[in-house]
């Protein structure tokens, strides 16, 4: 297949980590990092944390010395702020590649008419992502990350992405998902299709890749131009690398033992601790990551329980210890769902949101919150 280009970044294998709130830290990005080959986003940053530089924001968009290109999602609702956003990105080179999300579909962030709710106002939302790409001035290149719109009945994904492809982004990546659906369901992977055979520009496809068998597929049978991944690697960073070996044509794969899985969740809690500075808070981090490294093996309740409430390395340390290192990589598990599986549900958008898609107002009160992140 074409190499992917994001402005002047190959991405080889053609693969992209989702930013994930709470998970993408630069940590997690180095272990993956370590597996195989991609672009890895950073955590989701608010556009109004980062023009008032609050403090909790800049240590979120910490990255490794080694980590090229530095990939930066910004959130927002408000063009100006998120040009100012931008422009600093640029002036003070903060990040290689900016994403913005269209994509979210959390209650907080729709219901100030953010996130996955924005490309409903269509005047609005070109305005946002051409103010972006105008701020940027070529100096990094400028991508979003949408859904297929609200609900089945009010979809937005192919005029979004030619809006988005007007305003000079450099790809268009796709969670073939509703924001009603939220995490629930099949990804919809002919909107994809649908969405690739659009535009011009890369389109990237995201939902349901929980192995690289999927991607390969994906790519396939939508044409997509690479694969974003995000829940299918959660407790599983060696995804990466069956992907990389996946996208190169070699048919290897790892499954690996759960002392070998104990050794990568270790690996994780001591680049926690680096990134924290504080081994306590990088144990209170890692204890979410703790069943889903675990999902499939037989490991007794308690134990699992002392692991979600580690406190220590040293603790840690003995924990994995009482593990049965020789015990095979649960077969079963491939191709399940990790992660958040909720319900469909209810979109949470501000007051008459949907009665008209042409005023380009920015919501009164969207972009007061200075959340850090």
């Amino acid at each position: 297949m074409t190499p992917l280009l994001i402005g002047p970044h190959r991405v080889d294998p053609p693969v992209v980590l989702a930013p994930m709130a709470g998970i993408t830290n630069v940590a997690f990005r180095q272990l993956c990092r370590e597996q195989g080959g991609g672009l890895y986003v950073c955590e989701m940053i608010t556009t109004r944390a980062l023009v008032e530089r609050n403090p909790k924001t800049f240590k979120m968009i910490a990255f490794a010395g080694d980590e090229r290109p530095r990939s930066l999602q910004l959130y927002g609702v408000d063009p100006d702020v998120t040009a100012a956003a931008v422009r600093m990105v640029v002036q003070e080179n903060l990040a290689d590649h900016v994403d913005l999300n269209f994509g979210c579909p959390v209650p907080k962030v729709t219901r100030k008419g953010g996130g996955a709710a924005l490309p409903w106002r269509r005047r609005l939302f070109a305005r946002l992502v051409r103010a972006a790409v105008d701020a940027a001035e070529g100096a990094v290149p400028v991508t979003i990350k949408m859904r297929k719109g609200i609900d089945d009945d009010h979809l937005t994904y192919v005029e979004a992405g030619l809006a988005a492809q007007d305003a000079g982004v450099a790809a268009v990546a796709l969670h073939a998902r509703t924001a009603a659906q939220r995490y629930s369901g099949t990804a919809d992977w002919e909107a994809i299709a649908t969405l690739k055979q659009a535009l011009d520009v890369p389109v990237l496809g995201n939902g349901d890749i929980w192995e690289a068998e999927d991607a390969l597929r994906m790519v396939a049978e939508t044409g997509a131009d690479g694969v974003v991944v995000g829940r299918g690697c959660l407790g599983r960073p060696w995804l990466f690398a069956d992907l990389e070996a996946a996208f190169a044509g070699r048919p290897a794969r790892k499954l690996p033992s759960l002392g070998e899985v104990a050794g990568v969740l270790r690996r994780h809690a001591e680049l926690l601790t680096d990134t924290f500075g504080s081994e306590r808070d990088a144990c209170v981090d890692i204890r979410k990551h703790v069943a889903w490294y675990l999902k499939g093996f037989p490991v007794g309740a308690e134990l699992r329980r002392s692991l979600a409430m580690v406190s220590s390395l040293t603790e840690l340390d003995d924990l994995l210890g009482k593990l049965d290192a020789d015990e095979p990589f649960p077969l079963d598990t491939l191709g399940q769902p990790r992660g958040r599986t909720n319900a469909p549900g209810k979109v949470h958008l501000p007051d008459g949101w949907l009665a008209s898609r042409d005023t380009d107002v920015v919501p009164e009160g969207a972009e007061v919150e200075n959340s850090g992140g």
